[in-house]
C-alpha cells in the first residue's frame, strides 16, 4: 500500500535538502513548485486560462508566460491576484492528484509530496502524514539572512509574510529538526524510514 506523505517547512528551514535526500534514496518526490511552472508552459490548459483572463499582453513573443508583466499586473490588484491563484491552484492540485495516482498504480511504497504552502492551501487533507522540516525561528532568521544576504529587518519581513514555522511544527505528524548538521538531518530521515518499514535494503 502506498503511503502519501506531505513535506513542508518554511523559508530557509532546509525542506529542499530533505526532499532531495528522499529522492536520492529512491523514493518518488512530487514537487509542487516544479508543477507550478509546468502548468503555465505553452500549450498547457493553465496558461490558456491565465491568458483568457489577463489577455495576450502577458505573453512573450515566443508564447511563454511573461512572469514580470504578470507580476506587475497583480502586484497592486488583490482581486486579480486572487483570480490567478484560483486558476493555478486548480491546475496544480489536479496535477498533484494525477501524479500521486500514477505512483499508487506503480506500487510505490512511499510518495513524498513537496509543497511549501501545504497547510496554507489545505493540501494536508490529501496526505496520509505530514513531515515538517523545522528549526528555531532564531536559526531560521540567521540562515535566511546569510543565504539571501539580507539585513535582520529584511529577513524578519520575509518571515512575517509566511505562516510561522512554529505553527507548522505544532500541526506536524513528524518533525525533522534541521538545526544541526546535514548528516544529523539525514539520520532522522533514515530513522523515520526504518520505523515505517520503507527503508531500501541497499541503503545504510
Amino acid at each position: 500500500m502506498t503511503k502519501v506523505v506531505g513535506l513542508t517547512g518554511g523559508i530557509a528551514t532546509g525542506k529542499s535538502t530533505v526532499s532531495r535526500y528522499f529522492s536520492e534514496v529512491g523514493y518518488p518526490v512530487i514537487d509542487a513548485d516544479i508543477i507550478a511552472r509546468e502548468v503555465v508552459e505553452p500549450g498547457e490548459p493553465g496558461l490558456a486560462q491565465v491568458v483568457a483572463y489577463f489577455g495576450e499582453s502577458i505573453l512573450l513573443e515566443d508564447g511563454h508566460l511573461n512572469r514580470k508583466r504578470l507580476g506587475e499586473i497583480i502586484f497592486n490588484d488583490s482581486e486579480k491576484r486572487r483570480k490567478l491563484d484560483a486558476i493555478l491552484d486548480d491546475e496544480i492540485r489536479g496535477e498533484i492528484s494525477t501524479r500521486i495516482e500514477e505512483q499508487v498504480k506503480l506500487g510505490a511504497p512511499l510518495v513524498i509530496v513537496d509543497i511549501p504552502l501545504l497547510y496554507e492551501a489545505h493540501y494536508d487533507e490529501m496526505m496520509d502524514e505530514i513531515i515538517v522540516v523545522g528549526l528555531s525561528e532564531k536559526i531560521q532568521l540567521e540562515r535566511l539572512c546569510a543565504r539571501n544576504k539580507l539585513t535582520e529587518e529584511e529577513g524578519l519581513a520575509r518571515l512575517a509574510s509566511q505562516m510561522p514555522i512554529s505553527e507548522k511544527i505544532k500541526l506536524a505528524d513528524v518533525i525533522i529538526d534541521n538545526s544541526g548538521t546535514i548528516p544529523e538531518t539525514y539520520q532522522q530521515i533514515d530513522q523515520w524510514l526504518v520505523k515505517n518499514k520503507k527503508i531500501k535494503p541497499s541503503h545504510m
